[in-house]
């Protein structure tokens, strides 16, 4: 297949999913695993379209992220602060950074994924069940504290198919959160975790790129920075009147379809 329409279908895949709760790097490998598209070159380009989709978030929520930039409001927690994200992130930044190795060696195959979307989906269906009539209904409401318990379910998304979103988003419910403050907060939060995993991940590889992966990373960013702000923009207005179990489901037909694919047929 062409490798300019394979970086289209990558990159609409990486949009679609990287913020909804159903797990971005698992429909990736999922999906490469499909084009036959995998290898090294393969995750160098799933790393790098990633960038797209951060820079959605950044546009959509960018004068809360220049507000917390600003210097002048570092001793300050009144409305989100740089202190609710770093609560957010270092829990996941620190584990991720431990166990990198081990994560990418062993947890990134196709039964590893449809493993991790069931199980995120049970996750989904077990938070929106137990969860209280929410005490925070604006992400600007949020404490810090609640941002540490939050960040600490965003550990789960380290396995591939569990979801970042889906474990924040639940995360967030089980601790007094609406399911859109959620969702807004791990949109934020994941923009400076992201970030800090593709720079990570692209020093490593940037001198084996050539010039024409460099074109066929261009097409796929783009496509998914564009796809990726549509996604958000509609996942907010559908939270504002559902719940989180039509993406579980979801998960449940994807994982029985993968694992006849890849194992059964």
């Amino acid at each position: 297949m062409n490798e300019y329409l394979i970086a289209i279908i990558i990159g609409i895949v990486e949009g679609l999913t990287e913020f909804l709760p159903v797990s971005s790097t698992g429909h990736m490998i999922l999906t490469g695993s499909l084009l036959g598209y995998e290898g090294e070159k393969a995750s160098v380009f799933m790393v790098f379209i990633q960038l797209g989709a951060i820079l959605s978030v950044f546009i959509l929520y960018r004068d809360k992220f220049l507000r917390m930039m600003d210097l002048r409001r570092l001793t300050s927690t009144d409305g989100l602060s740089a202190w609710h994200v770093a609560a957010g992130i270092v829990p996941v930044g620190a584990v991720g950074y431990l166990l990198h190795k081990p994560i990418k060696m062993y947890l990134f195959s196709d039964l590893t994924v449809i493993i991790g979307l069931v199980a995120g989906a049970v996750l989904m269906l077990v938070a929106e069940k137990a969860a209280r009539r929410p005490v925070v209904r604006d992400v600007e409401d949020m404490t810090v504290r609640q941002a540490f318990f939050v960040g600490l379910f965003q550990i789960l998304s380290l396995w591939p198919g569990f979801s970042r979103s889906g474990s924040t988003i639940a995360g967030g419910l089980l601790f007094g959160m609406s399911r859109t403050a959620a969702a807004e907060f791990s949109f934020i939060i994941a923009v400076p975790l992201m970030l800090m995993a593709c720079v990570y991940d692209l020093l490593k590889i940037l001198d084996r790129l050539s010039g024409d992966d460099l074109a066929m990373i261009a097409v796929g960013f783009v496509v998914s920075f564009v796809v990726a702000y549509i996604s958000i923009v509609w996942f907010l207005r559908f939270l504002n009147r559902s719940t989180l179990a039509s993406f579980a489901y979801y998960r449940f037909v994807l994982a029985a379809v993968s694992y006849w694919y890849f194992f059964m047929r």
